[in-house]
């Protein structure tokens, strides 16, 4: 009966490291109803993301793929995939959790943050559908939503917004089995968020709050940005302000499953699709906000809890590291869900659903491994190996003894076996993984954007690989191996030809152009001749200039110039 089978509702928030919460430690941020949800379930004390960004870690959370397996490297940057004509799922050719269940006859519903592209559109196996247009926020009041297909202004404080979609669509169809994806986009802890002033119920909480569970140390000298947030008291209130307003939205979460008869019946996941640092070690943000990009602990490390129906394992605590890769395994053994043979690539991870009763994991195998754009990682129990692609400096830790991982142990002799060890290790694995098409070690492309770029652009000019067919139609391909930018294939509009006709060069003045964080474009230009690349790079531009889209519709709307010697 469809009754019998277990309802599903997965809670993922948006940059929340373990250490943020009660039942993890934290002594400082309220989180009682998360607290119970642990007492009521199953906590991980070890789970770790794969990546450090948004949309790579929830590709990997949805599929049970690494990055160079479904190709999202790094976050999707505002516009492109996200929204406008280019606007394409980048999980497209993928079994995943919600298009599984759907097969199964689950309806399945979206209340949040997507970030995985096409986002004005429900994506498969979803029927109930409402997000954001991006995946940067800059607040939580006053911001844009997309609703049945529409973006609108949403003036409520979007944790509760988020909540209470999902309540309703739990109400709307509660005779069925459903899967709920509750995404909040909280806590967040980066850009406008953390100057907007505490709005909800937990304003008086921390409004004089010292929260000593933020390190007060000096900053990394590898912080790239967000150094001035480390002690800073607007910023560490406002991020537990916005932790425990996600804690209200949980307790509101478990209260209705309650009060409708479902808490027996229904499965309930609480995750965050990546960690954050909150001063830890010297840095505040993700693995991204360092230079050079990292792989410490507190950008993989994320609570992990689990509710089974009945009450099933409650109170347990799982001491075995897990990762995402682990988690569509897993579900699929709960939920009884087969992966099509066929699929474009196999999961490497693991089902730990024998962790969620007494059967012990004997064998299991604690290897993490980790991959952001030119960063990989293997992290055993004790020890973490850390290496870059086309960059120095590598790590290596004794993650016992050094928790914080502040010695960098590569260059100890007395370590070198257990470094060519753990080296090689990781090498198999990977090559063993990956899928050439989307490893970008190895030539491969990325869907998105990447921050690394250049790095990757030079060995591919050294392997002068050729241009493909597929390279063009994909937007990704380049000329002679260098990294310049390709436009979109032409669609002509049905009852309209074209022709092209080789003619001098129109370009006077070369370009360079980079998103950052909240969506902006800076385009820089000099004046002059058409130079390959490099040589464009190791020039001063003569003006940049900032778009930005005000309004999140996709296109720019505001121009600001910066201009010197034009």
């Amino acid at each position: 009966m469809e009754s019998e089978r277990p309802n599903v509702v997965f809670i993922l928030t948006d940059n929340q490291g373990a250490w943020s919460l009660g039942c993890y430690g934290n002594p400082d941020i309220k989180t009682p109803h998360i607290d119970r949800l642990a007492r009521d379930g199953t906590l991980f004390r070890h789970a770790y993301a794969n990546n450090a960004v948004c949309s790579p870690t929830r590709a990997t959370l949805l599929t049970g793929l690494m990055p160079c397996q479904h190709g999202v490297h790094c976050y999707l940057s505002a516009g492109r995939l996200q929204i406008g004509p280019q606007a394409s799922n980048t999980l497209a050719e993928f079994p995943t959790l919600p298009s599984l269940l759907a097969e199964q006859g689950y309806v399945c519903g979206l209340s949040g943050k997507w970030h995985l592209g096409d986002n004005l559109h429900p994506q498969e196996g979803f029927s109930f559908w409402t997000t954001k247009p991006h995946g940067s926020s800059k607040g939580f009041y006053d911001q844009q939503i997309i609703e049945n297909g529409q973006m609108r202004i949403e003036p409520k404080y979007l944790t509760d917004y988020w909540t209470d979609r999902g309540i309703e669509f739990i109400e709307k169809n509660r005779q069925r089995p459903f899967f709920l994806m509750l995404a909040y986009n909280g806590p967040y802890g980066l850009g406008g968020t953390l100057d907007e002033p505490i709005r909800n119920r937990h304003a008086e909480t921390y409004g004089d709050a010292e929260l000593p569970s933020f390190p007060r140390i000096e900053p990394h000298p590898w912080n790239f940005n967000y150094a001035n947030r480390i002690g800073d008291l607007k910023a560490i209130r406002k991020y537990a302000a916005e932790v425990s307003g996600i804690d209200d939205g949980v307790g509101r979460m478990l209260a209705t499953l309650e009060r409708l008869g479902l808490a027996d019946n229904t499965l309930v996941v609480f995750t965050a699709d990546q960690g954050l640092s909150g001063g830890h070690s010297g840095f505040w943000g993700m693995g991204d906000h360092t230079r050079p990009l990292t792989a410490f602990d507190w950008t993989m490390h994320v609570p992990l809890i689990i509710k089974q129906p009945r009450g099933v394992a409650a109170g347990r605590t799982v001491d075995s590291a897990v990762s995402h890769i682990d988690f569509l395994p897993t579900m699929c053994d709960l939920l009884r869900l087969h992966i099509p043979d066929d699929a474009p690539a196999k999961s490497p991870g693991n089902s730990y659903v024998g962790m969620l009763s007494n059967k012990l994991h004997g064998d299991w195998d604690e290897d993490i491994y980790y991959e952001f754009e030119n960063v990989r990682a293997i992290r055993t129990p004790g020890w973490k190996y850390i290496e870059r692609f086309g960059q120095s400096p590598n790590e290596f830790y004794n993650c016992a003894q050094d928790p914080g991982e502040t010695k960098n142990l590569i260059d100890d002799p007395n370590h070198s076996a257990l470094i060519g060890l753990l080296r090689d290790r990781m090498h198999r694995w990977f090559a063993d993984v990956a899928d050439p098409k989307w490893d970008i070690w190895n030539g491969g492309r990325s869907k998105s954007h990447l921050m690394m770029a250049k790095v990757f652009a030079q060995a591919n000019a050294e392997r002068k690989q050729p241009v493909t067919t597929d390279d063009a139609k994909s937007g990704d391909a380049t000329s002679n191996g260098e990294a310049g930018f390709t436009p979109s294939p032409l669609e002509v509009p049905q009852g309209y030809t074209v022709e092209m006709a080789a003619a001098p060069s129109l370009v006077a003045h070369p370009l360079m152009a980079c998103f950052d964080e909240q969506g902006r474009l800076y385009v820089a230009a000099n004046a002059g001749e058409n130079l390959p690349r490099a040589e464009l790079e190791q020039r001063l531009p003569n003006l940049v200039q900032r778009l930005e889209d005000t309004d999140g519709d996709g296109v720019f709307d505001r121009a600001t110039t910066f201009a010197d010697k034009m």
